[in-house]
């Protein structure tokens, strides 16, 4: 990669972590934070609804005024907005509908980034699958290290903590921002290929698939802390002697989480490497498919074997993110990428966050035991459109 890249990349590397950050921090300490409102999981879980629609159905309209401003601007519109939202999610713990207004903003300012980011990425980095691989896997790290360090916070000084934490390094990020350089992009000598490759029809049928990915992905996401916990009893016990102290089940499961989503950081990799030598579509199909298998038998196991296949699951769920975003900037004209990525986030994220709903309607039907084995119902409807994306276009490289 040259100069101009490696620049664009150390700028919206820290904001992908952010703001996968944000979002993770919440399920991570759903138990506790339940016990302290004295609600049900399920009704603690409702108070991130507005959270994560906000999230994804603001990211179109971020994504027009990014094509429009650029992408600084809006980047430090995130880190201040989510910032101030954290601390006063910090300061309303006692109140359920405060801290529900005070998610709400954390996830409306958390928005901007894929937008704004990714759109970026796309116009401006000369190796796209590459520079969406190292960007995706600082938003694994993100989400790695938010089940880990809010369970941390929380296990040490408790749930306040854990969104002071949240708004310090959001604050950070503004500074990062500041003393960076302009980071300009010249107009590429490849747009006119790239604007030739471009088909809204197709895309159309690529943002179904997007969409049926984000039910998968918001729903995996905010109940494995829980199902670990729930079912990871033995892991708990041995580490417990292992380490002769009173470590809690919270923190033993958000610890194992953020393993997990480590490992998918070589997902992401793998992705990078997967969209660079073989036809875009191909390599989507495959790690989709092999979500599936992992995601039914979860409901069969517990304890390691659970970990294991959530570890497959999510390697492969994970990893097949930068083949996506180079399907979208492959599908869709330059001057509009930022308004195609907040077109997919719109659904992903947006729509994506009915999986909460979905969640909560499965636990409270079939137990937590079930959940799993529905995302893996959307999977298998998700790969079927697949091949329709397959069937509609031409062989797509990176």
């Amino acid at each position: 990669m040259n100069d101009r890249d490696r620049h664009i990349l150390s700028v919206t590397c820290y904001g992908h972590f952010l703001s996968h950050f944000n979002m993770l921090v919440f399920p991570a300490i759903l138990l506790p934070l339940s016990d302290g409102l004295k609600m049900t999981m399920a009704d603690t879980l409702d108070l991130a609804f507005w959270m994560y629609l906000l999230f994804g159905v603001t990211a179109l309209p971020w994504g027009m005024l990014a094509d429009r401003i650029g992408p600084r601007p809006l980047l430090a519109l995130f880190y201040l907005g989510a910032g101030c939202s954290g601390l006063a999610a910090a300061m309303a713990m006692d109140s359920p509908f405060a801290l529900k207004l005070a998610l709400a903003g954390v996830g409306l300012f958390s928005g901007i980034y894929h937008p704004a980011g990714l759109g970026w990425i796309a116009c401006c980095v000369s190796r796209t699958s590459a520079g969406m691989a190292v960007n995706g896997m600082f938003g694994n790290l993100g989400l790695a290290t938010g089940p880990l360090l809010a369970g941390l916070a929380n296990w040490l000084w408790g749930t306040s903590a854990v969104y002071l934490g949240l708004a310090m390094m959001n604050l950070a990020g503004l500074v990062l921002l500041l003393r960076s350089g302009p980071g300009t992009c010249p107009a590429s000598a490849h747009d006119d290929k790239k604007a030739a490759a471009a088909s809204w029809k197709r895309f159309a049928v690529l943002l179904v698939v997007m969409m049926l990915g984000g039910v998968v992905y918001r729903g995996s996401t905010v109940i494995l802390p829980s199902l670990f916990e729930l079912r990871g009893t033995h892991i708990y016990r041995q580490v417990t002697d292992l380490l002769s102290g009173h470590v809690s089940g919270n923190l033993t499961a958000t610890v194992l989480v953020s393993c997990l989503y480590l490992a998918g950081m070589l997902g992401q990799y793998a992705g990078g490497r997967v969209g660079e030598r073989f036809d875009l579509r191909w390599g989507y199909l495959l790690f989709h498919l092999l979500t599936i298998p992992a995601a039914f038998a979860m409901a069969l196991v517990a304890d390691l074997p659970l970990v294991l296949l959530a570890t497959v699951h999510s390697f492969f769920l994970l990893g097949m993110q930068p083949i996506e975003n180079t399907l979208v900037a492959r599908l869709t004209p330059p001057s509009m990428h930022s308004m195609a990525f907040g077109m997919k986030f719109v659904l992903t994220f947006g729509v994506g966050a009915l999986a909460v709903k979905l969640v909560r309607s499965v636990e409270a039907g079939y137990g937590i035991d079930a959940v799993f084995p529905a995302l893996g119902m959307v999977s298998i409807l998700l790969v079927c459109c697949i091949l329709l994306l397959v069937r509609v276009t031409p062989p797509l490289r990176s």
